[in-house]
C-alpha cells in the first residue's frame, strides 16, 4: 500500500542560529509554522523528530504529533529514520524530510514533490526555485544545485551536484536548493547505514552522503522560493514577507 509520511526534524542547538525553532513569526513558533504548512499539503501523517523536550511540548499543545529521539544525530535524514522506524513501524513507502526552519514553504510544492516521486524512478527527490538575486551565488547559507537539465514545468531532472560556494560558476542549470527531501522507504534505510562522507562533512550538506554513493537524487521546479532560515537577516526578511 502506497502511504506516504512527512518528518519534520527540529532541535534547538543549530551553531549558526541556536533556539531557532521556537523563535515568534507573527506570535507563533517557527516550528508550528512549518508544522501548519505541511498539514495543509494533505500529502500524508505528519510528524516533527526532536531530541528537545521543549519543542516536544510545543507541538503537541499546538495539536500536533511529535517524538522524541536520541540527541546525537549527525544530519535531520539520521533523525528522521529513527521517528520512521520506532513511531510508524515502516509503514510507509514514501518519507518527506522536510526542514523545520522553512516556515513560508507553501504546501502546493510539498505536494508537487510528493507527485513527482509517485511518477518516477529514484531513491530522492527534492525541490529547487530559480536564482533571482545574484548575492545568493556568493551566500554560503544559500545551497545550490547543478542539475542535468533546465528545469521548468514538472520536469524532474537528476542532480550533479549540490554546493554553498564554487569558484567560476557559468552553468545556466544552477538553481537555490530548498530544504525537503522525499526518501523512497527502501532509500532512507539505505542512506542511514552508509558512513558520512567526505563532502557531506566537508560542506556541511547531509545529501552529499547520497551523492558520493551513488544514489540517484531528482530534482523538481518549485513554484515559490522558501527562504530556510539560518540567520537573523533571514528572520527578519521572512517575517516581513509573511506579515
Amino acid at each position: 500500500m502506497k502511504n506516504t509520511a512527512i518528518i519534520i526534524p527540529s532541535r534547538l542547538g543549530a551553531k549558526r542560529f541556536p533556539n531557532k525553532p521556537l523563535v515568534k513569526i507573527n506570535n507563533v513558533p517557527m516550528i508550528i509554522h512549518v508544522l501548519n504548512r505541511a498539514k495543509e499539503s494533505k500529502v500524508g501523517e505528519v510528524l516533527v523528530a526532536t531530541p528537545d523536550d521543549e519543542i516536544y511540548k510545543i507541538v503537541k499543545k499546538s495539536g500536533g504529533e511529535a517524538i522524541l529521539t536520541k540527541a546525537n544525530h549527525l544530519s535531520g535524514s539520521d533523525r528522521i529514520y529513527e521517528a520512521y522506524t520506532s513511531h510508524f513501524n515502516n509503514s510507509f513507502d514514501l518519507i518527506i524530510n522536510l526542514q523545520g526552519d522553512m516556515p513560508n514553504v507553501k504546501p502546493s510544492s510539498i505536494l508537487k514533490l510528493e507527485k513527482l516521486m509517485r511518477s518516477s524512478n529514484c531513491d530522492i527527490g527534492t525541490l529547487a526555485s530559480k536564482i533571482i538575486n545574484n548575492d545568493d551565488i556568493i551566500n554560503p547559507n544559500v545551497v545550490k544545485v547543478h542539475v542535468k537539465k533546465i528545469l521548468k514545468g514538472d520536469t524532474f531532472a537528476e542532480a550533479k551536484d549540490f554546493f554553498r560556494i564554487k569558484k567560476d560558476i557559468k552553468n545556466l542549470r544552477i538553481y537555490h536548493h530548498l530544504g525537503i527531501y522525499a526518501f523512497t522507504s527502501i532509500a532512507l534505510t539505505k542512506y542511514v547505514k552508509l558512513s558520512r562522507s567526505h563532502l557531506e562533512v566537508e560542506r556541511n550538506l547531509e545529501q552529499m552522503r547520497a551523492m558520493e554513493n551513488n544514489m540517484v537524487i531528482k530534482v523538481g521546479l518549485s513554484d515559490s522560493m522558501p527562504l530556510s532560515i539560518d540567520t537573523q537577516e533571514d528572520l527578519e526578511k521572512v517575517s516581513k514577507e509573511m506579515s
